[in-house]
């Protein structure tokens, strides 16, 4: 059986906490292909989301553990697939032996070092297949096991792909906007 066999489709709330300085493109995944991220090398775009809002809080503070810092949360409207839930160790350990060497590995410190990211490599794989994204464990600290994550490669504000920040108000174009 092949790994999209095992794909499903997301359908429901998401949320994303980033730097208002980029507010006015909640939708873009450009921050993330600039500096890569766990799941996604640089120059791939990807929105990173967390099934729970004090997930997205979380995930958004890491680097400031004692200071909070300015932050601007959305809720995401989801109609997506396929995943692949790596959530789920019987299907880590399809994707690649010993999912505890990847799922935890120092991404940051190897790219830093110009070493491989096991992360990154399965990615494109998961790319290649056919899937538009992953459903992950947080590795934010103080994560614990209802801190999910879901990260998109292939999105789009329409059905088979749609992720749509929810914004009725037109709050996030900015004073600017016109």
């Amino acid at each position: 059986m092949s790994l999209l066999a095992l794909g499903f489709r997301y359908h429901g709330l998401v949320y994303r906490g980033h730097n208002p300085r980029w507010q006015h493109e909640p939708e873009s995944g450009t921050g993330a292909a600039l500096n890569g991220g766990r799941w996604n090398p640089v120059g791939l775009p990807a929105l990173y989301t967390s099934e729970r809002f004090e997930t997205a809080w979380l995930e958004a503070q890491q680097g400031f553990p004692f200071k909070t810092q300015p932050l601007t949360l959305c809720t995401y409207e989801v109609d997506c697939g396929p995943l692949l839930d790596l959530c789920d160790p019987a299907i880590r350990e399809r994707v690649r032996p010993n999912p505890e060497e990847w799922m935890h590995e120092a991404w940051l410190e190897k790219k830093i070092h110009r070493q491989p990211v096991i992360a990154w490599e399965i990615a494109e794989q998961l790319i290649h297949e056919g899937f538009a994204g992953i459903r992950v464990p947080s590795q934010a600290k103080g994560a614990t096991d209802r801190d999910i994550n879901i990260v998109f490669w292939k999105w789009t504000r329409g059905r088979p792909t749609k992720v749509r920040v929810i914004d009725d108000q037109d709050r996030l174009s900015g004073p600017d906007s016109g």
